[in-house]
């Protein structure tokens, strides 16, 4: 689960989430923030380092 908005400046990210996960298959992770607005360093680097640990978690609960 992405956080819905960046820890740093406050931004609202979790709009563009679906959209990058789904572009960066195909292309270039940074070309796909360009394109998407994604300007600020702290917001770029709440989505590209974002790891999806839902699906492994949840068995445990």
């Amino acid at each position: 689960m992405i956080p819905i908005r960046c820890f740093t400046c406050g931004r609202v990210i979790s709009d563009v989430w679906e959209e990058y996960k789904e572009r960066i298959k195909h292309d270039d992770p940074g070309k796909v923030l360009d394109d998407l607005g994604v300007k600020r360093y702290c917001c770029r680097r709440m989505l590209l380092t974002h790891a999806e640990l839902i699906d492994e978690i949840a068995p445990y609960e």
